[in-house]
Order: C-alpha cells, then structure tokens, then sequence
C-alpha cells in the first residue's frame, strides 16, 4: 500500500548562540586533538567505539554505511496487538502517513479496520539508515499514524531505581477525597489549551530587551509548604474545586 511520510511534529525551541561578550561575534567549535591541540581536517576525522579503557575499533563513514539497514522504502508490519497494551513510554517520535498515488482504496480498509478493531500495526522500517521499531494506528480525520518505538531493553525499570517508598497505605477517606479531586477537575482533553509558557516568556523578554527596554528578572518562587495533614490538605482541595 503506497503512503507518503511527514513529520508531525515541529521544533519550537528558542534556541540560543554563543556570542564573545566583548563584541558579540558567534564563536565557532573546532575539532581539535586532546593530544596535540591542533586543528584535525574532517577527511582526517574516523569513528571509533571503545570497546575497553583506552582501546577503540576505528570505523571509516564508508564501513559505517555497510553495516548499516538496507535503504528498503517499506514499513513492514509484523503484529496487530491492541492499543491499550502499548505504554505510551514505548512511542517516541510521531509521523502522519499520508496516502500514497493509488493506494486510496487499501489505506482507507485499513483504516477502517484499525479505528474498529482498536489494534496497533507493529513494525519496521529504516528511516535515516537505521532500522526503526514503528506502531501505525488510526488517527484523525481518517489518516493513519505512525511512531517511531523505543526497544525494551533502551527503558529504564522503576524497580531499578533507588526511591523511597511510601511509608504507609493511604486510608479509604483519602482514596476517596482524591478521586473527588479528579472527578471535580476532569474533563475533555484539548491539547490546545496547553501552550508553552516558558517560550511565551523568553521570546517576550527577548522582544522587550530588543526594544532597548530595562526588564526586571522575575523573582524566583518560593517552594510551597507541604501539608502534614493529608486529609485536611485533599479537603480543602475538593471544597476550592467546588468552589
């Protein structure tokens, strides 16, 4: 089935440059020897893999783009394994597969058959030259997905990591008053209501002082006082959002 890939996502990060505060000219990074200190020519540039302390296999781009996936333009799926067994920490990078010259009919019944049966397409395909673990589900206004996939064994596992566990099991009274929070505060997921606040003030604060203006730093906020008192805590809780 013939399909066209596009991103779906889209960098916005502010990003910065290194300037010289003297007289704001960009500085440059150059690749130079730890032993010589000189200047190293990119054609004189090899990869290496450090297989144990102070010894590398050294790797030419030209061996590196043997070993690499065949350049095969297919996502080929393996399993349809349902939706809701699949953590949402296995997906990674999102694409929209768009339907490719003559292919309406075939994209449309699968689809279709995804939307209806809430399973996921697992598969894989070689994007950039390296081979991709991918889900294909149904999407919106009826295109299908796509996500890049992290591996198993690339997830960290919670029991592997040293933090304090609760001292207690928290009482029915709680339990209760915290489903009321949630109950009080749920509603329909609208991502666009969510916006990036940090970028909305670095780009304002960037355009003011453009302007020449003096722009006070903001205050660093106080860390909130904890609780001691759970219960009392998740009660005035339910009563604000009742409120």
């Amino acid at each position: 089935m013939p399909v066209k890939l596009f991103s779906a996502v889209e960098d916005r990060t502010v990003h910065f440059r290194e300037l010289h505060a003297k007289d704001g000219a960009p500085i440059e990074h150059r690749r130079v020897s730890s032993k010589t200190g000189r200047e190293v020519p990119s054609e004189r540039i090899v990869k290496g893999y450090e297989t144990s302390k102070g010894r590398w296999v050294l790797l030419t781009n030209e061996e590196i783009k043997a070993i690499e996936a065949p350049a095969r333009k297919a996502i080929e799926i393996e399993d349809f394994v349902p939706g809701e067994q699949v953590d949402p920490v296995f997906y990674d990078r999102p694409y929209h597969l768009g339907v490719g010259d003559d292919g309406r009919e075939p994209y449309a019944v699968l689809h279709a058959a995804l939307k209806k049966t809430g399973r996921v397409g697992i598969g894989r395909v070689v994007l950039r030259g390296r081979e991709q673990l991918v889900a294909v589900r149904a999407g919106e206004d009826n295109l299908l997905e796509m996500s890049t996939m992290r591996y198993a064994d690339e997830l960290v596992d919670a029991g592997d990591i040293d933090v304090a566990k609760p001292q207690r099991r928290p009482t029915d009274r709680e339990i209760k008053m915290a489903a009321q929070l949630t109950k009080g505060l749920h509603q329909r997921f609208k991502p666009q209501q969510y916006e990036d606040e940090y970028r909305s003030r670095v780009l304002d604060y960037l355009e003011r002082k453009a302007k020449g203006e003096d722009v006070e730093l903001p205050a660093a906020e106080e860390p909130e006082e904890t609780d001691d008192d759970l219960a009392a805590a998740l009660q005035a809780s339910v009563k604000a959002v009742r409120g």
